[in-house]
């Protein structure tokens, strides 16, 4: 890897993937809503990258990849933080796991 030199940006990527069980959901179609209503919310009060990544033929599991990019790791790290809180305190499903990593390029 080539050496940065002090003018060369430094860009900070934090990604993550937050599971979800969705109690009571009995069809795709009603999984496929609520998950849609998620990503649009999370999208539209972070300026994040969101998509369903796993799980999408379970009724009762989703998952939800997102990632953010900015110059400064701990500022990423605590929006990553907030994105967390934010989809667990919308309740529409409950977060039962959560991956997060922060790549520094």
């Amino acid at each position: 890897m080539p050496k940065r030199s002090s003018a060369q940006a430094h860009m900070v990527v934090g990604y993550g993937v937050l599971t979800f069980r969705l109690h009571d959901c009995r069809s795709l179609k009603t999984k496929r809503g609520i998950i849609r209503s998620i990503i649009s919310q999370i999208r539209n009060h972070f300026n994040a990258s969101v998509a369903e990544v796993g799980a999408n033929d379970i009724h009762q599991r989703a998952q939800i990849g997102f990632s953010l990019v900015g110059a400064d790791h701990q500022l990423i790290n605590a929006k990553m933080d907030k994105v967390i809180n934010f989809a667990d305190d919308l309740g529409l499903a409950e977060i039962i796991e959560t991956e997060m990593e922060i790549l520094h390029l």
